[in-house]
């Protein structure tokens, strides 16, 4: 899966505090994420984040 720095993210399942918007900040063997609503940062293993991928919103540039 292509996923690259500053992709939105929409996730299959909500974050705690409801959003299931994320923003990418890092990339490799773990993504580092942003929740759009509450603005926690998580680390998660590429594997899991991708199985739990619904769609990728890129910015052109």
């Amino acid at each position: 899966m292509d996923v690259r720095l500053g992709d939105k993210l929409t996730m299959k399942k909500a974050h705690p505090c409801g959003g299931k918007q994320w923003i990418v900040m890092r990339t490799g063997m773990d993504f580092k994420l942003k929740c759009l609503t509450c603005g926690r940062e998580i680390m998660v293993a590429r594997s899991k984040a991708e199985k739990n991928i619904r769609s990728i919103e890129r910015e052109e540039s």
